[in-house]
């Protein structure tokens, strides 16, 4: 059964939990490095993303640079909302602490304060004909990819879903409605990369998969 981490220090990692099992995979709450060493994929969830860029600088548990390393050498890692800007190489105007693993310009805040939180169906031709029910709750968007990143979805105002390679990241949150397609999208990309491992063990065991 393939392994679903659930990055559980702040936000909404209870219902991505929810949404992960509902759609048949194991999912287990990530606090600690040693955790990340046997999962299949990683979902980091929304939240406030200058609040876990301050845990960045606790030496105490190397959590953030195993991600990193792990993401390096090729683990499905799927971030939402503060996870996509947590992502990001770049993060318009600001410096916070970011893992920095994906070649995507964000904007925080983009659709302005929590009041202004709104629900609309958004087309995303990666998971069918249905447009997708997309809640944006103080939601960042993406403002500017790099050449190895598809764009999966746009609004007026930007890019809301997007992907590079191991790395997938929307602005909206997902695990908050009933409809299970994007987190099924990332299972199908977790289940891609275990048979690309053990092809590539099974034909040659020093080759090295991304």
């Amino acid at each position: 059964m393939i392994k679903i981490g659930v990055l559980g220090l702040q936000g909404s990692f209870a219902e991505h939990i929810a949404a992960i099992e509902k759609c048949g995979a194991q999912a287990v709450d990530i606090r600690h490095s040693w955790q990340l060493a046997d999962v299949d994929g990683l979902i980091i969830p929304g939240g406030e993303s200058t609040a876990i860029a301050k845990l960045t600088g606790d030496n105490a548990d190397p959590i953030f640079d195993t991600i990193k390393k792990r993401v390096e050498a090729g683990l499905p890692v799927y971030g939402t909302c503060m996870g996509s800007i947590f992502l990001a190489k770049e993060i318009e105007g600001s410096e916070q602490g970011r893992l920095a693993c994906m070649d995507i310009k964000v904007r925080r805040n983009a659709f302005g304060p929590q009041r202004n939180s709104f629900e609309t169906s958004i087309k995303i031709d990666a998971l069918g004909a249905e447009p997708f029910p997309s809640v944006f709750i103080r939601a960042p968007i993406v403002v500017s990819v790099g050449a190895d990143v598809k764009v999966l979805a746009n609004v007026a105002e930007g890019i809301v879903m997007a992907r590079q390679k191991n790395l997938l990241v929307t602005a909206f949150h997902p695990e908050i409605t009933s409809d299970l397609r994007v987190h099924q999208y990332f299972l199908d990309m977790v289940s891609a990369s275990k048979q690309s491992k053990t092809g590539c063990a099974v034909a040659n065991p020093d080759c090295v998969t991304a």
